[in-house]
């Protein structure tokens, strides 16, 4: 996974990230302390990017994503991913993860019993803790049983994830009550 480019975009929850290489998105990044602690996250994970300015495609992710959070019903599941690098099992829990609107919230067993592994909850909620596409893959919106959040190992822990929850409409049993499909 190689990565040609990257830049840094405005959102309403900070300075996020992306980098992508000839093959797509090859990653994400919420925003850190500063726009200096992102743009080195960003490049510990994509050393040989670039920063530039992004062609029309990755563009339109980062305005989706601005759109989306400013709570925006937006789909980003069209965004191009390169997933050479994500190990099979991973790839598995990301393309179930996409599929969950916003607004809307699955368990990390719920998506394991989708993969037909349904003892399998702990290993989805560690691969989502290794999700290089935060926001694209919406990791966010999978929650721990009983509509209680989970963790979420983004910058800012469970906090940005409950805000980004809270964007979306979602409530959860940390804040009220859990809304899933």
């Amino acid at each position: 996974m190689s990565a040609a480019g990257y830049t840094l975009f405005d959102t309403a929850i900070g300075r996020c990230g992306i980098a992508w290489g000839e093959r797509g998105i090859v990653a994400v990044r919420l925003p850190e302390g500063s726009e200096h602690d992102t743009r080195a996250r960003l490049l510990r994970r994509c050393p040989e990017a670039q920063e530039m300015r992004p062609p029309p495609a990755v563009q339109r992710v980062c305005d989706d994503i601005v759109a989306l959070l400013a709570g925006e019903a937006v789909d980003l599941t069209g965004a191009a991913l390169d997933m050479s690098g994500v190990p099979a099992f991973e790839r598995r829990v990301y393309e179930i993860a996409r599929t969950v609107p916003p607004g809307e919230t699955l368990t990390y067993g719920e998506i394991a019993t989708q993969l037909g592994e349904p003892g399998a909850a702990r290993e989805v909620g560690q691969a989502l803790g290794h999700n290089p596409f935060p926001i694209v893959v919406p990791c966010h919106r999978v929650q721990a049983a009983g509509g209680k959040t989970g963790g979420f190992s983004a910058p800012g822990g469970v906090t940005t994830k409950l805000r980004m929850l809270q964007i979306e409409s979602v409530h959860t049993k940390d804040t009220l009550f859990a809304r899933s499909r």
